[in-house]
């Protein structure tokens, strides 16, 4: 009889704790609520095109790139979401920088992943001419609460070095889902990122119909995807294919298409969106700007 009792317990143990772990479960699904980029952000014919600044705004006297300063000066002009760089410090913490060293944006020298956040506030940040400047390096929190209080979307490229789950861990934290875009590079980083933050908006690649191909064949929701076609103009077939799934396109006219539209004519930037460009991700986004509105 005791053994038959204490069998029993044993079960009602193990079936509270299973629905315990049950519902602990629907809680944490619960949770995760879908960025409203997910809506706002897909593809509709019709939509007006956007402008992506490249690195939080390059080329600017006295305004570095991946500067919080950079993305307010050129937010209080012009309607924009801002491509952003991060990475890691010594003691771990996440800052906006694009290269692995200091040496090219900043008065320091050196591996950033050498110096404490601290330490780093040591340095002021140069523009691309060289000019120091009074601005530090900053904190991604603080550009994220930023992006969050001014309804201004980020395009988030994470280094190397920085894990994607220290970078969704941070956008939660202040609650930033509906401003943060993830940029991937392939199909196993978008999958990984996909899997780490269902509820995120990702850059995908898809340059050519082969790389779109694999996205629609993977286990990434179509709904999940803006698309990065490159830096190059590809055919206007692959734009449309991509917009009949709700996918909006980016094209990178940063480099050379930019310098073509600087010496042919700004008006090349309107050719480009009635091809089927939705984003134009830019070095020079007041010209683009200009461009498209006039």
């Amino acid at each position: 009889m005791k053994k038959t009792i204490l069998v029993f317990l044993i079960i009602f143990c193990f079936s509270c704790k299973n629905e315990k772990h049950k519902q602990d479960e629907t809680i944490q699904v619960e949770k995760i609520r879908p960025s409203v980029l997910l809506e706002t952000l897909k593809y509709t014919p019709g939509n007006k095109p956007m402008i992506s600044v490249h690195r939080g705004g390059k080329g600017l006297k006295y305004y570095p790139e991946n500067c919080l300063e950079t993305l307010k000066y050129i937010n209080d002009s012009i309607k924009a979401i801002f491509e952003v760089d991060v990475a890691q410090t010594k003691d771990s913490i996440l800052v906006l920088m694009h290269d692995n060293t200091l040496d090219r944006t900043t008065t320091g020298e050196g591996n950033i992943s050498n110096f404490t956040f601290k330490e780093l506030q040591t340095f002021n940040l140069e523009d691309d001419f060289g000019n120091q400047t009074k601005f530090k390096i900053p904190l991604f929190k603080d550009v994220l609460e930023w992006a969050k209080a001014n309804a201004v979307v980020l395009t988030i490229d994470i280094k190397r070095s920085v894990a994607v789950e220290d970078v969704v861990q941070s956008i939660r934290a202040v609650e930033a889902e509906d401003v943060s875009v993830i940029i991937t590079y392939d199909l196993i980083q978008a999958e990984r990122a996909n899997a780490i933050a269902p509820e995120l908006l990702l850059s995908v690649s898809a340059r050519n119909n082969k790389e779109f191909e694999w996205l629609l064949h993977s286990g990434i929701p179509t709904e999940n995807m803006i698309a990065f076609t490159g830096t190059r103009l590809s055919p206007d077939s692959l734009y449309t294919k991509i917009h009949s799934y709700g996918i909006k396109t980016m094209l990178g006219t940063l480099g050379n298409l930019d310098k073509r539209a600087e010496t042919r004519g700004d008006s090349l930037y309107n050719v480009w969106v009635k091809k089927g460009i939705d984003v134009i991700a830019t070095d020079r986004p007041f010209a683009v700007a200009k461009a498209i509105n006039e």
